[in-house]
């Protein structure tokens, strides 16, 4: 028998019982599909989560107050720390060579209204930095002034949605807002940005951080964003500022210093973690498929044993049937890899549609992982049908025993 004989042979075995084949075609494709599509999404929210991390800024380095020891290994956000971040503490590390940029950072709460109109939005409070910083782009006016960080300036700079609410028919630079009982004129409109790491720059506020400080009459900060110099600079900055807040705070170190590399990094390794344990679930499915394979296999194999003893009788060899077998399993199997595809193809772009803010993306490796694996399962579970094929005796199996 030829390897062409073999496989017009496999495919005649496959068209004379349709419904096997179309079911075992079917639980294939689930498990390939399922794969797929949970793949996509594991790998999906991996990149887009290192992507907002990078989005963040270049170089970035994160000062919190508090020792990340204090609450069990995460940097405390709120609460008491052992000594608040001030702007003195700010303007103490940028003297540091390794830093080009600095924005200290100060957060609040507080209504804002114009004319009537009034919501309760977030305030945040920093420099002219912040702009190189984070990265920001502006859709009207301009940002904050270049002004010494402890300088009070009745000037704000809103995000698009503040805009659109407060001064829905109207150009909002160069009018006057209210934040609590003080006045600030707005100088600029960020351009629209969208949820960054749970800021809502949309719906935010931005004035002079001294501003902010006598707003909500605290003198503490939220946190300092620094850019460093180069990627091997942000590494030497992260020494120099410990050293320079234990010498600020009385020899405690008592900040929380997060650099944006390792933040991704971490990020990255977890999340690539949890999208191989979930395709690894869905890859169940797979070998569920598999056993169905294996016994449809052996049902055929019964039910044809009249066919193998003439083959057997005629010359063929116990290899060419383990082959024609092995390739009937292995159709089957492709077929339905092939078809999980297309349905796993066709879940990602539903996705897609439906959730068009979150980029859903199967990689290439994850397609033809699940296919190799799809085939491997097939060819696994059609060995023992196919040896047991194989080694039935021609005049035993012309008698249907």
């Amino acid at each position: 028998m030829l390897h062409r004989d073999l496989l017009i042979q496999a495919v005649k075995a496959i068209r004379t019982q349709p419904l096997r084949a179309a079911l075992i075609i079917l639980a294939m494709s689930i498990g390939v599909a399922s794969v797929n599509v949970l793949t996509a999404l594991g790998d999906s929210a991996r990149r887009y989560v290192v992507h907002e991390f990078e989005s963040l800024g270049t170089h970035l380095v994160i000062v919190l107050p508090g020792r990340n020891e204090t609450t069990g290994g995460h940097p405390p956000l709120f609460g008491e720390t052992p000594r608040d971040l001030t702007l003195d503490d700010a303007a103490a590390l940028f003297r540091s060579r390794q830093v080009a940029a600095i924005a200290p950072v100060s957060i609040g709460s507080a209504p804002v209204s114009v004319a009537g109109l009034e919501r309760e939005t977030n305030i945040m409070g920093s420099t002219h930095s912040l702009l190189r910083v984070r990265h920001l782009t502006m859709a009207q006016g301009v940002f904050l002034p270049e002004a010494e960080a402890d300088k009070e300036l009745p000037v704000c700079v809103i995000g698009k949605k503040i805009a659109d609410e407060l001064f829905a028919r109207r150009k909002a630079v160069g009018e006057w807002l209210r934040i609590n009982d003080r006045r600030f004129r707005v100088v600029g409109v960020l351009a629209k940005e969208g949820q960054s790491i749970g800021t809502g720059f949309d719906e935010l506020v931005i004035v002079p951080v001294a501003s902010a400080q006598a707003l909500f009459d605290s003198h503490s900060l939220f946190r300092i964003l620094i850019e460093a110099h180069s990627e091997a600079a942000m590494h030497k900055a992260v020494d120099e500022m410990r050293a320079i807040i234990k010498l600020r705070h009385e020899g405690e170190d008592d900040v929380t210093i997060i650099t944006q590399d390792s933040v991704v990094n971490t990020f990255d390794k977890i999340l690539t973690a949890l999208t191989l344990t979930v395709a690894g679930i869905a890859a169940v499915s797979l070998a569920v498929a598999g056993v169905l394979v294996m016994n449809v296999m052996l049902v055929s194999v019964s039910q044809r044993t009249a066919e193998i003893g003439l083959l057997k009788a005629l010359g063929a060899t116990r290899g060419q049937l383990l082959r024609w077998f092995l390739c009937e399993a292995t159709l089957l199997s492709l077929a339905g890899a092939l078809c999980g595809s297309l349905l796993g193809w066709i879940g990602i772009e539903a996705l897609q549609w439906w959730f068009p803010n979150f980029p859903v993306a199967l990689p290439a490796w994850a397609m033809l992982a699940a296919l190799a694996v799809a085939l491997a399962t097939g060819l696994v579970f059609g060995v023992m049908p196919a040896r047991r094929a194989a080694a039935l005796e021609p005049v035993a199996a012309l008698n249907r025993r």
